[in-house]
């Protein structure tokens, strides 16, 4: 709050002239003193009156007054309404009257000059606090930074950024993103960073100081939640006024050890359904939430009991569902409620999620689970302002979107910060937001239920009007203009590298390739060209990797020994059209050693489709040793696809009935290059998988995920026709999905 400065004395009257023979003084109270607007954007209070309120404890001097003309002037004061009674001769009264009017006069001008310096200075001080106020690291949630310091703010560069047509989203997010994000961090910097000046005494009392987790994120007076039960308070909650939907949204800091028991209180009064968690429990070993649910069974927080119902977790996030019951209840009718969290999992411990995707599959599931007749939904992160605040600008964007086709991003932060202070906490979220909305708009909701497969396919063979082509092909090319970010391949491009990758064109990315411990003595022996893919539950499922070259073997060997993966995927045979697509890096009989690793051929089986072959694979130096099973799939072609879907629907149940006995590390998938082949099993075992779990498909985001992970997966137009006819064989032949039609 910006401090304020005592007002200045009331001006003393002028002494009396000697022609003046008698004056008589008055100060006549209001009922309450003007004061001074501590704030210039404060404009909506009462303004001040001229007019003083009826006296009631005036008090006159007894003094009695001569025959004469009595002038009577009335002017304000800071402390009230001064009305002096001058008496003249009759002579003089012509010249006093003009003097006492002209010194009145400026005593009024004098009062309204000092009134105007300190509402000037105090919105020079307003204007200093605000610039100079910073999300500092220990204080509201440290690990979300600003990646760049912000440029200084200033009235002559302060700029305004209205609505954005969204056929314009995309053209000015490259703009703004040019030169390091420059205009995206002037615009960011731009944003009134705390303009709420209302009270914050309930948070800033003693007793309530241990329930705040940050000492700058507190709730003001017309924000906060108020608990029924010993009026407890807690931190923090704001209503947030929605695109047509008042009071929708609730904005909470992680819940402390402290306040568990107040959380579920207001959860059980404010009739919530839904709780939006945005942050883990530790990130980077700091506690950034209490751990409000158990992990099974129930527990008792003060009158709640919660149990934990289902669970579900996804990649991205976890759907968690608790039924919840008042104890104690006096009716005896102690009725149970259905609370479900969606808990965001894939939050970085700094910056943010790599792409939208899976924000924008979260925020879909939560506005499809909402129930409408509950009360508002519980969002939180760790001090509910940076991600907490990021989750809702996107849900209001998509909304206002689909309604006015705009999206008016720095206005909507504008207005929850109003709210409350800091939402949307760094430049990065700020960026993150519009890469959200963007990706919305430009591939829109891709996701169908199983039973609209079929019809959906057909639209996609149907030829587009003036697109010289149909659905298919345009929604494939949509994938194919994604950059490849070359610039990203740092390791793979250095010279020693080269020679190590099988096609110079499909290099792993930084962010995610394989690394391999060091070969002691040697540099760089560290890399192979294999990339972490993330699957439909769990992150890194897949390590998709090129055919082993001859030199690599012993590479390849030490990468499923060090990630412990016990399931090989291969997918292509070692000679195709007389040139070597991989080498063998298996023995037929007997012991293949390559440097201190040992391969033995225990078990070979043939298929329909595929050979299983269970090798034991031991590490001579640690003198250990371990199963992995290689399923070899024969049925490719050499050009080419699959006549059907039946043998990759097998082997893609066969690997994973392996993963769940070995215990689900990587799965280790390969064909010549580790890209077309590849990234065509990766995504049908991805989408499969939902298909069973949900009920519910998306091949093109799943194919675009995988794209954005390693380039040139699912590679030709055939191959990514092929995952849709897998997918609808698979349910066409499996009479357990009857209940999807």
């Amino acid at each position: 709050a910006v401090p304020t400065e005592a007002p200045p004395a009331p001006p003393t009257p002028s002494a009396a002239s000697p022609s003046l023979t008698t004056v008589k003084t008055t100060v006549l109270a209001t009922a309450e003193a003007p004061k001074p607007d501590p704030t210039p954007t404060q404009s909506t209070s009462e303004p001040e009156t001229d007019t003083p309120s009826a006296p009631t404890d005036a008090t006159t001097a007894d003094i009695s007054e001569p025959p004469g003309t009595i002038c009577v002037f009335s002017f304000p004061t800071i402390s009230g309404v001064l009305t002096t009674h001058f008496v003249l001769d009759s002579d003089d009264t012509a010249v006093m009257a003009v003097m006492v009017a002209l010194s009145s006069l400026l005593v009024i001008v004098f009062i309204i000059i000092v009134l105007y310096m300190l509402r000037f200075k105090k919105y020079k001080q307003a204007g200093s606090h605000s610039n100079s106020f910073r999300l500092t690291n220990g204080r509201a949630d440290d690990t979300e930074l600003q990646s760049v310091p912000l440029l200084a703010r200033s009235p002559s560069t302060n700029r305004k950024y209205p609505p954005l047509p969204v056929d314009k989203l995309e053209e000015e997010m490259n703009r703004r993103m040019a030169d390091d994000n420059k205009l995206f961090r002037e615009e960011f910097n731009a944003l009134p960073v705390c303009p709420i000046q209302a009270s914050c005494d309930a948070a800033s009392k003693e007793e309530n100081k241990e329930k705040n987790r940050y000492v700058n994120i507190l709730p003001c007076k017309v924000q906060m939640a108020l608990i029924n039960d010993f009026h407890k308070y807690i931190n923090t909650f704001a209503f947030i006024n929605q695109q047509k939907k008042l009071n929708s949204r609730f904005f909470i800091a992680g819940p402390k050890e402290e306040t568990l028991n107040d959380f579920w209180r207001m959860i059980w009064e404010q009739n919530t359904a839904t709780i939006v968690m945005v942050t883990n429990l530790k990130e980077r070993k700091e506690c950034k939430c209490a751990q409000y649910w158990p992990d099974q069974g129930c527990w008792t927080y003060g009158n709640i009991r919660v149990s934990v119902e289902d669970m579900m977790i996804l990649v991205d996030y976890t759907i968690r569902k608790f039924c919840i019951q008042q104890v104690g209840d006096v009716s005896g009718k102690k009725p149970q409620r259905l609370v479900t969290q969606f808990h965001f999992t894939s939050w970085p411990d700094f910056g943010v999620p790599f792409t939208p995707i899976g924000m924008l599959k979260f925020l879909k599931k939560v506005k499809t689970y909402n129930p409408q007749y509950a009360g508002p939904i519980v969002v939180h992160c760790s001090a509910g302002v940076g991600r907490t605040g990021t989750f809702i600008v996107i849900d209001a964007m998509l909304d206002m979107m689909g309604a006015e086709r705009k999206v008016d991003v720095f206005g909507f932060v504008t207005r929850i910060r109003a709210q409350r202070c800091q939402m949307v906490q760094t430049d990065m979220q700020y960026v993150f937001i519009f890469q959200a909305l963007l990706e919305h708009y430009l591939y829109g909701d891709t996701e169908l239920e199983v039973t609209s497969l079929e019809s959906h396919l057909n639209k996609l063979y149907a030829p587009l009007p003036g697109a010289g082509c149909g659905g298919l092909e345009a929604e494939f090319k949509k994938l194919t203009s994604i950059k490849i970010q070359n610039d990203k391949m740092r390791t793979g491009n250095l010279p020693a590298n080269m020679k190590k990758n099988r096609v110079l064109q499909i290099i792993p990315y930084e962010f995610n390739r394989v690394i391999i411990p060091v070969k002691r003595g040697e540099e760089n022996t560290d890399y192979i060209n294999a990339s972490f893919i993330d699957g439909y539950r769990q992150k890194d499922s897949y390590m998709a990797c090129q055919g082993p070259l001859q030199h690599t073997i012993e590479d390849f060997w030490r990468m499923i020994w060090e990630w412990r993966s016990c399931s090989i995927v291969t997918l292509t045979e070692l000679e195709e059209r007389g040139q070597e697509k991989c080498a063998q890096y298996w023995s037929s009989d007997g012991v293949m050693v390559c440097g201190d690793m040992s391969i033995e051929l225990k078990r070979e089986e043939e298929s329909e489709s595929y050979t299983v072959r269970d090798l034991l694979v031991t590490n001579n130096r640690e003198n250990k040793s371990r199963a992995v099973r290689q399923f070899h799939f024969h049925g490719w072609p050499e050009v080419g696809i699959p006549s059907d879907g039946k043998g990759m629907i097998n082997i893609i149940a066969a690997v994973q009935k392996q993963q769940q006995q070995s215990g689900n590390h990587p799965i280790t998938v390969h064909c010549s290059a580790g890209a077309g082949r590849t990234g065509t099993f990766c995504a049908l075992s991805t989408v499969l998988e939902r298909v069973k779990a949900e009920g519910i498909l998306d091949v093109f985001q799943t194919v675009k995920s995988l794209r954005l992970q390693r380039p040139h997966m699912v590679q030709t137009l055939e191959q990514y026709e092929f995952c849709y006819k897998v997918v609808q064989e698979y349910i066409d032949a499996f009479s357990d999905y009857a209940n999807f039609k």
